[in-house]
């Protein structure tokens, strides 16, 4: 017996953004609720590293949702 999912795949939601949707697209995909994803991530900024350079890439780069 075969199973056949759709994948999760990874974009930017129209609904329950706050900046760019790249915290609940990226939420979404890994089947976490948006607001953990978005402590999760300033919780990171806290430590040194391109937190803030891989969002806006991700924000370039995430497709909006049709």
């Amino acid at each position: 017996m075969t199973t056949t999912t759709s994948p999760r795949r990874l974009y930017r939601p129209r609904d329950n953004r706050w900046i760019a949707g790249v915290c609940s697209g990226l939420g979404r995909r890994f089947g976490i609720s948006p607001n953990v994803m978005r402590l999760i991530f300033i919780l990171s900024c806290l430590l040194p590293g391109p937190q803030v350079l891989i969002y806006l890439a991700l924000w370039i780069i995430m497709p909006n949702e049709r």
